[in-house]
């Protein structure tokens, strides 16, 4: 369609996280109801429509970013990538330079090629990258007749009486995998199906549950994935692996046992979250991995947003299609837009900083803790805390963003001198920068960014990086702040100075950070931080640090 109108969902729901108007009494079928706004409500939003049922052209892209500089927006927001190019031939990095140089921040998203390392996208250095996270929020429970209740997961799009029928768990059909046993059944009650571990198993669980138009059905799921799994479009729920034992037990021990499912329930203050999804894509950046991506993590998992009317947002069975003005999107293209929103609310708060300034005030102020005081977790690992190759410094802290204490700042000429350090020709930097005026006369890799990330190889034991940083006051005047660095195995960082006695208001210090590296194991990645603590107490500001072998990217 030749027009501005959006035809998949994408735009409209990424720009209403970003800066919808106030709306009551939003939801998804129920689900996720209450007043739903963006992040920046009041603020101004232009629209550019870049990718066509075509395909996505570079320089469509291109020309819709040049676009909005020269409209003279704040801030651009673009929940998209190219993978695989160097950033010389990538429009987004090129578009974002030309932003950067006017003060217009861009934040992107990492992508959702996850969970392997170096999938992301985007890893620009002078934009912001943004890893997608889960939300604190569940939806529908499992009612039991003795009386127990359990927290579950289900989106059935609507308010389906499943009152107290019975419970069947039956071991001829539990495995759930045949529609000839499963319809013999159907009109029976509410079908216990066997725990799977894998998704895909659970997702062909639902399909032959749909098929088989059961009256109602209860998964269970031993995966955190638990609530990325497309919920079936019949009547049913996932329960959890650990709350499936007193299901199993009650549906085994009673002689009539009975169940209700109660659907377009919300529940919030879910724990642990966030977590970072399986999905987002890591760092280290493949088209240039000595700046730390991502950034930061935002929410990204089933996010509430506006929608198109005329497209299906949920089915119900094998023929029912349902639209809905609201929908429940996952992916580091729902998790972008709110990083752009807080971007757009700092650059309202301080409208004299550079892009880089924001970038850093979100990074050094993002939690590395989810809500049991806990680190992340990583869905793409379970076992696991998260790294700051998939979660940056964190989950972003909005407010704590407004008054950071310390910024990083970067000019338009440092990002050229790390392109010279690259040994990149005059030709392929003039692409970038589309101008004359940088020179490549002090070449560095050292750009002043709120992150460390050291490789080494296997072929020397030990390494030792030396990183300078330059910090900025932004705070209301005098102030010190000393270094506390939580150490990577294997590594010793050094600070010094440990102390930085600032006098007044926006003056410069400068440190330096040693990384000694002596121990290998094979891809062995580690990570620690180094946080800057104002006596006092009234400023934290925290750099995440990645030691990792250079074999990863």
């Amino acid at each position: 369609m030749n027009s501005a109108r959006d035809v998949e969902g994408h735009g409209t729901h990424t720009s209403s996280t970003v800066a919808g108007n106030y709306v009551s009494g939003a939801s998804y079928f129920g689900y996720a109801k209450g007043v739903a706004r963006g992040i920046a409500p009041r603020a101004r939003l232009a629209m550019y429509k870049v990718v066509w049922e075509e395909g996505c052209v570079a320089s469509d892209v291109l020309a819709g970013m040049d676009q909005a500089i020269a409209d003279g927006v704040d801030v651009i927001s673009i929940s998209m990538g190219f993978d695989g190019v160097p950033l010389y031939e990538d429009p987004i990095a090129i578009a974002s330079f030309a932003a950067m140089e006017k003060g217009v921040v861009v934040s992107s998203s990492a992508g959702n090629d996850g969970p392997h390392l170096g999938t992301l996208h985007n890893g620009i250095p002078w934009l912001l990258t943004v890893a997608a996270g889960t939300i604190d929020r569940t939806f529908g429970t499992l009612l039991l007749g003795n009386g127990q209740t359990i927290i579950g997961w289900t989106l059935f799009p609507a308010n389906a009486l499943m009152e107290n029928l019975p419970l069947i768990y039956n071991k001829n059909i539990s495995a759930c995998n045949s529609v000839k046993l499963l319809s013999e059944v159907a009109t029976e009650g509410i079908i216990l199906c066997d725990s799977v571990s894998d998704p895909e198993l659970m997702s062909k669980q639902m399909w032959l549950v749909n098929e088989a138009s059961l009256l109602g059905a209860v998964f269970i799921s031993d995966s955190p994935l638990l609530n990325e799994i497309e919920t079936a479009s019949s009547p049913s729920i996932v329960i959890s692996a650990q709350d499936a034992p007193s299901v199993i037990k009650y549906a085994k021990s009673h002689e009539k046992p009975t169940a209700s499912i109660k659907f377009q329930q919300t529940f919030v203050g879910i724990k642990p979250a966030p977590a970072v999804t399986f999905y987002s894509s890591r760092g280290p950046s493949p088209s240039y991995p000595g700046v730390l991506k991502p950034d930061i993590m935002a929410p990204g998992s089933n996010v509430l947003a506006a929608f198109i009317p005329h497209t299906r947002a949920a089915t119900i069975g094998i023929n029912v299609i349902l639209p809905s003005d609201y929908n429940l999107l996952s992916g580091t293209s729902m998790a972008c837009p709110h990083a752009s929103g807080v971007a757009a609310l700092l650059k309202a708060a301080h409208p004299q900083w550079s892009a880089a300034a924001i970038r850093s005030a979100l990074v050094t102020t993002a939690s590395p803790l989810d809500n049991t005081q806990n680190p992340i977790r990583d869905y793409g690992y379970p076992s696991q805390y998260a790294s700051p190759l998939a979660i940056g410094a964190g989950q972003i802290d909005p407010n704590k963003a407004l008054d950071p204490g310390l910024i990083y700042d970067a000019t338009p000429q440092d990002y050229v001198n790390l392109l010279c350090a690259l040994k990149y020709t005059q030709k392929q930097i003039l692409i970038i920068t589309r101008s004359t005026s940088y020179n490549c006369a002090k070449p560095s890799f050292d750009l002043n960014y709120p992150s460390f990330i050291a490789f080494y190889s296997n072929k020397t034991r030990s390494v030792v990086h030396k990183f300078r940083r330059t910090v900025t006051n932004v705070g209301d005047g005098a102030a010190t702040y000393r270094a506390k660095v939580t150490q990577p195995k294997g590594s010793v960082v050094t600070v010094s100075p440990k102390t930085l006695a600032f006098r007044y208001k926006n003056e410069k210090m400068s440190y330096d950070v040693m990384i000694e590296y002596g121990k290998y194991k094979k891809e062995n990645i580690t990570f620690g931080d180094l946080v800057w603590i104002e006596d006092g107490g009234a400023h934290s500001v925290r750099s995440p640090i990645v030691v990792a072998p250079s074999g990863i990217v």
